[in-house]
């Protein structure tokens, strides 16, 4: 399945014969004035180089953007994205050419036939980080083994939501013949559904890489032939009626100051409408709706709409069953952003049936 599509990948940069380049010699605030006007800055001596010049730029947008709010922060993150994709570093065989730089194994496995050519810092940086988790596998604790995600997948680092879902599923009495699992993403929804005994689970997926890496990661074992996969948006080809269907959608709407950074994330309003409508159709009469989500959008004030909650009033096509809650852990205390509403911040599970 994974050779029939491509891998999403950060695009290769052409830069500019004369561009501007920074070592550690170079002025950092005249650096910062360059990329404030729009124009690349090519690292030319050690890696670490680049992360001085990433953390300067924190230290300067700080001083420039109030950063406290949720809204705040996100402008904020914005603004770091805008300048720090234009710092640049060039690679040549598949290797950064700076000096002290990490190996990273998703150049060569990426662009085997592009022998020079640059890319951002940032992006670098989440192939760096997307390789050492690939590599090392990262576990979870609802997981026997290790998940090894493929790059651009999303995956969990917080589990209080997986927690709940587990917790559910051990009391699930009901038939375990087949469920879908919309969204993938890393497998981990449909590999906790496997542990506690079902038969089949039928996964689909957008991300092009959420396919292909799980495909590779389940290679020719037993899960391969419990968990299908397809690459499509919402349930695919899957088109038979199941006692089971799981949802883990983005949590935040897309907001219309900011781009759509990713699928996993944020939600567009079509999202909901549609999949309940689908749902409605493939859930077997008996069968179990599983929402898996957050009240992270009303307790920062980004919207007082509840998708889950507009279905049940106005959707006629479900009722709910339950919903359980469980209270985030706090945020960790090596983040540096401010997550004050974390006190206030509740995972959800709801479990609908149909009308």
């Amino acid at each position: 399945m994974s050779s029939e599509i491509s891998a999403n990948k950060p695009a290769p940069i052409i830069a500019e014969k004369n561009i501007n380049k920074f070592n550690r010699t170079s002025g950092l605030r005249e650096t910062i004035e360059t990329l404030e006007n729009g124009d690349y800055i090519l690292i030319s001596g050690f890696y670490s180089d680049a992360l001085l010049l990433l953390r300067e730029l924190h230290h300067y947008l700080k001083d420039e953007l109030p950063n406290n709010s949720f809204q705040e922060q996100r402008e904020y993150r914005t603004e770091y994205r805008r300048l720090s994709n234009l710092v640049l570093l060039e690679i040549k065989n598949q290797k950064l050419v700076v000096r002290k730089s990490p190996d990273i194994g998703w150049l060569e496995k990426f662009y085997s036939d592009n022998d020079h050519f640059f890319l951002t810092m940032p992006q670098v940086q989440g192939l760096n980080s997307a390789w050492q988790w690939y590599k090392n596998g990262i576990s979870v604790p609802v997981l026997r083994n290790k998940l090894h995600t493929y790059y651009g997948v999303y995956f969990p680092t917080r589990f209080d939501h997986l927690t709940l879902f587990d917790n559910w599923l051990k009391r699930y009495q009901g038939p375990k013949k087949s469920a879908i699992d919309v969204g993938i993403g890393s497998g981990v929804l449909s590999l906790q559904m496997c542990k506690h005994g079902f038969q089949k689970v039928y996964g689909t997926d957008t991300n092009p890489n959420a396919i292909i890496g799980l495909t590779e990661f389940m290679a020719d074992t037993k899960l391969s032939r419990k968990i299908e996969l397809d690459y499509a948006n919402l349930f695919g080809k899957w088109e038979k009626q199941t006692e089971l269907i799981v949802f883990n959608p983005p949590w935040l709407p897309t907001s219309k100051e900011l781009d759509r950074l990713d699928e996993a994330i944020y939600y567009n309003e079509n999202l909901f409408p549609e999949f309940f409508a689908e749902a409605h159709k493939r859930l077997l009469q008996d069968g179990k709706l599983l929402i898996i989500f957050s009240n992270l959008a009303q307790i920062t004030n980004v919207t007082n709409e509840h998708p889950v909650e507009n279905e049940l009033a106005e959707g006629g096509r479900f009722q709910l069953e339950n919903c359980f809650k469980k209270k985030v852990k706090a945020a960790s205390h090596r983040t540096n952003r401010d997550q004050h509403w974390r006190s206030e911040e509740e995972v959800e599970l709801w479990v609908l049936v149909k009308l």
